[in-house]
């Protein structure tokens, strides 16, 4: 049994205990050293087909807090999971505004204090007499210095009612906070200044109010940037914030959602209100460019798309194909020429048809935003990976691409290469070339039909080149004759693609955790194998040749469990260290203690604010990482990240309950130095000025100068 599992049996232990002495009837407590978190209900029983306000509310000791949905630049927002009663249905969260955290260069969205996350549930129209059970998991994580994740087992017990169910004492307190709810703000409208900037419109219902200070929390990460100053102005349509754009710098938003957050200027004194803001973007983008500009740009985008790495393998391919069919005449390869185009156009209008849709749903969604999601990163790499494995002979499917053209019908090379012309866009998606940006950003702030116009230039574009070479013969003479050497380069190419699906694991392991990236090396491995079984069983009897279909089949489904089982989630990483971080493990620690070095273990973790402010201003600057260097200093890096049990017990040896923590070990042997939570450059260089001067006396050999 795992050494964690004795904590769960305990959780366990102290829920039956409660529930059997009774103490569930307002709800269940979960008490921490630094939380108080309990599920309350505002009514006191559950009438058939009600809807009623459930909530887990944190009482949060002093100085430390939790999180919004959206954390911010650090930190990891509250989940619950339901296990609820059958027909029982709850609905989704509903956030208080949450406050600004500042911490060093970090901003955090959260609360302190008191925190109550609402949701409504609803009741099947019938229910048996007697009692029901709502039953929830939670975890969450409070911050102060350091940050520990907690988590809790809730149960609330509510007993069945034909009437009108009564409130609970915590009614009035129910109301109080859903008047603290966001309101709905019409009018808002977002309007991208340039590439570093975003115009907030707040709209005329705000016009005419006195307001001292506004504050924009975004829904989602990386299009704000969370600590840069919000400033507030006057404009023509009423007041206007000036927003920084954050990490996700594609095609500008075309919409922006989140909470606003005023403060009013009263007789009284300041009142501070919270508005529900979802604000498309008004007019056009990219420097207020046109329509005509916007399609020659995105028609010069699209032929410079031919020279990006992710494109080139299948393009070198298109070019292997023309070489192909120049021997089966001027109208083989005029025909390749346009299906190539036509399916370069397809492609590109049905990723622009997927945008429109996602843009009138309420997403804001732009050109390789799609990497966002890690079930499309796996696939892509997935895709990448089988596209190598062809190319490096593993497996094939109709007449091979690279024979010399003899028994190639004229039909099949145009469908392969209008399948060609698919493929080339979906593994361009990652990319962007040059005025793709603008051209972009202007199709998705304006009507779906100059949209679809510059998608389509966009993918004119990408197929410009080969289609001029299959429509004009003169041009075809740059091409190399055909020969030998076009198995040898086809070849060649897979090596591009296995590079691309690489990357693209690696994009997956910063978006999921550790199974996400144990679901892309057993996607890889099933693909391999599945496809080298049905290329085997192709040359085989009937019933081996069913064998192999059934495996592809068998692969196919297993490639769709993993990816509708993917973890998905963002947590916040900071910077590098400026020296080279190794991983700790108590072998490496006790390697370096008897050779004598000084070493530096850095406890972090990739939700810990204090951890990456630290890390920011403290341990990656370039003095600090000189001064390592000079000092010889071993840097090791313990990455509590996913509660490893073995820096668990290491926290508990130094009586921390939580990260950061810093020790510093000298030279030559020594009880380690316990470094304050909160770090600064001065104070990182002056402890290790000590580290110099014992590793320099220790070097020091007598009777040398």
């Amino acid at each position: 049994m795992p050494k964690a599992a004795p904590a769960r049996w305990l959780a366990v232990l102290l829920l039956l205990l409660t529930l059997a002495a009774g103490a569930a009837q307002a709800g269940a407590v979960v008490e921490t050293e630094h939380v108080r978190a309990e599920l309350i209900s505002e009514a006191a029983a559950v009438r058939p087909g009600q809807t009623f306000w459930v909530a887990l509310r944190f009482d949060i000791r002093p100085g430390w807090h939790t999180y919004w949905k959206n954390p911010g630049d650090s930190g990891e927002a509250p989940r619950i999971r339901w296990r609820l009663p059958e027909g029982f249905r709850a609905g989704e969260v509903h956030w208080p505004p949450p406050q600004r955290l500042p911490l060093g260069p970090l901003m955090n969205f959260g609360y302190a204090g008191e925190a109550w996350l609402l949701v409504p549930m609803t009741a099947p129209g019938r229910i048996e007499a007697g009692t029901v059970e709502l039953a929830a998991a939670a975890t969450w994580l409070v911050c102060k210095e350091e940050c520990i994740p907690e988590q809790g087992e809730f149960a609330l017990t509510l007993p069945v009612t034909a009437d009108e169910a009564a409130a609970t004492s915590w009614a009035e307190a129910f109301a109080e906070v859903r008047r603290r709810l966001p309101q709905t703000l019409d009018g808002a409208m977002l309007a991208p200044l340039d590439a570093d900037t975003l115009r907030l419109e707040l709209g005329p219902a705000l016009r005419q109010v006195a307001l001292r200070e506004a504050w924009f929390f975004p829904d989602a990460y990386g299009l704000v940037e969370h600590a840069a100053p919000q400033l507030l102005s006057s404009g023509e349509g009423g007041p206007v914030l000036q927003l920084r754009r954050g990490e996700l710098r594609g095609a500008p938003p075309d919409r922006l959602t989140g909470v606003l957050v005023v403060t009013e200027d009263l007789p009284d004194g300041p009142m501070a209100t919270a508005f529900s803001i979802d604000a498309p973007a008004a007019g056009p983008a990219a420097g207020g460019i046109g329509l005509a500009a916007a399609l020659l740009l995105a028609l010069a985008g699209g032929f410079l798309l031919n020279l990006m790495p992710c494109v080139f393998p299948v393009l070198s391919l298109k070019a292997l194909h023309l070489v192909e069919q120049s021997r089966a005449g001027t109208r083989a390869v005029r025909l390749g020429g346009l299906a190539f185009t036509a399916g370069v156009l397809l492609a590109f209008l049905a990723i622009a048809l997927a945008l429109l849709a996602l843009r009138a749903s309420g997403e804001a969604i732009g050109w390789g935003f799609q990497l966002q999601s890690p079930a499309f990163v796996l696939a892509l790499a997935w895709l990448t990976f089988a596209l190598g494995l062809w190319l490096s002979g593993v497996w094939s499917f109709g007449e091979g691409l690279m024979g010399l053209g003899q028994g190639l019908a004229e039909q099949r090379g145009a469908l392969g290469a209008f399948f060609t012309g698919v493929l080339a866009v979906v593994v361009a998606t990652p990319c962007t070339a040059p005025f793709m940006g603008a051209a972009l950003g202007y199709a998705l702030t304006q009507p779906a039909a100059y949209a679809l116009g510059v998608f389509l230039a966009l993918g004119l574009g990408l197929a410009l080149p080969w289609l001029l070479l299959a429509l004009f013969p003169t041009l075809r003479r740059v091409l190399p004759r055909p020969g030998a050497w076009m198995e040898r380069f086809k070849q060649l190419l897979a090596f591009p693609m296995y590079a691309t699906s690489a990357w693209l694991v690696w994009v997956l392991s910063q978006q999921s955790d550790a199974r996400g990236l144990a679901y892309a090396l057993a996607g890889l491995l099933t693909l391999a194998l599945a496809l080298w079984l049905w290329q085997a069983s192709r040359a085989a009897a009937p019933a081996w040749r069913r064998l192999g279909g059934a495996i592809g089949l068998a692969a196919l489904g297993l490639l769709a469990g993993l990816l509708l089982a993917l973890p998905d989630g963002r947590v916040a990483g900071g910077a590098p260290p400026a020296g080279p971080a190794e991983a700790y493990s108590a072998a490496r620690l006790a390697e370096l203690r008897a050779a004598g070095r000084p070493v530096l273990i850095n406890f972090t973790a990739a939700w810990c604010i204090t951890c990456q402010v630290n890390e920011r201003v403290a341990l990656s600057t370039q003095r600090v990482g000189e001064a390592m260097r000079t000092a010889g200093v071993a840097y090791l890096k313990a990455d509590w990240t996913r509660r490893d049990p073995a820096i668990t017990r290491l926290l508990e040896a130094h009586r921390r309950s939580g990260v950061p923590m810093y020790l510093l070990y000298p030279a030559g042997g020594g009880e380690p130095e316990l470094l304050p939570s909160v770090l600064t450059e001065d104070l990182v260089l002056a402890r290790l000025a000590g580290a110099v001067a014992a590793r320099a006396a220790d070097a020091t050999v007598p009777g040398q100068p």
